[in-house]
């Protein structure tokens, strides 16, 4: 009698284990199915990829152009871009030719004679050259005497600027530099421009001065330009 309670029990006993254990299982799956839903196994071939790549390409409105409306397109520009570029070097042209045109003509610069000062030019002249005082300034303590020089003799002639002699209305010998004299005047040449400094400071009560120049080394010429007035 015993026996048969004790089997009993266990029978129920496993009963009950396999029913709660059926339910475990039972809720577990559920509570998984309920969490993956909506999550989806990649595809892994090769094939599905590329279809759907091209699928969600031509969903997206990209379309591929061929090689020959490519050149077309490329040629057009460059055609377009070269009839700009001549358009615009012939409005350039055009511009040019405009102002050119409406620029007024430029007349060649007046020349105004040289204004001399009372009393002068002093001119000397020997053997068909000439020696010619222009003007007298004081400038930057020296007395400047500009001077001019030609030759219309028949022969060239040499000079040695070492030579010239100075001299006040006193009789004293002054000293004197020149500056821009040729060292040679040519026959028949142009009129040559020059300047004689003589310091200031020896020219205190000095009015007049004087010039004698003569050619170097034959010495046949004899210029003097006497009386040039350098009162301050």
């Amino acid at each position: 009698m015993k026996l048969n309670s004790t089997v009993l029990l266990t029978l129920i006993l496993l009963t009950l284990m396999l029913g709660a254990g059926s339910v475990s299982a039972f809720l577990g799956f559920n509570i998984g199915s309920s969490a993956l839903k909506g999550i989806t196994t990649p595809d892994g071939r090769p094939a599905t990829k590329f279809a759907s790549s091209k699928t969600n390409s031509q969903q997206g409105g990209l379309a591929l152009l061929k090689e020959q409306e490519i050149l077309k397109i490329v040629k057009a520009r460059i055609e377009g871009k070269t009839k700009a570029a001549k358009s615009e070097n012939l409005e350039e042209d055009d511009e040019e030719t405009n102002s050119s045109k409406q620029k007024p003509e430029e007349k060649p610069p007046e020349v105004t004679e040289e204004k001399l000062q009372p009393g002068f030019p002093i001119t000397a002249q020997s053997e068909g050259v000439t020696l010619s005082v222009q003007s007298a300034r004081y400038s930057g303590g020296d007395l400047l005497l500009k001077v001019k020089m030609q030759n219309k003799g028949t022969d060239s002639v040499r000079f040695l600027y070492s030579f010239l002699d100075v001299t006040d209305d006193k009789g004293r010998t002054l000293s004197a530099s020149t500056e821009g004299l040729p060292a040679e005047l040519p026959l028949n040449g142009p009129t040559f421009s020059g300047t004689v400094s003589i310091p200031t400071a020896l020219l205190d009560d000095v009015k007049k001065v004087s010039l004698a120049l003569t050619d170097y080394p034959a010495q046949k010429l004899k210029l003097e330009v006497s009386d040039i007035p350098v009162e301050k």
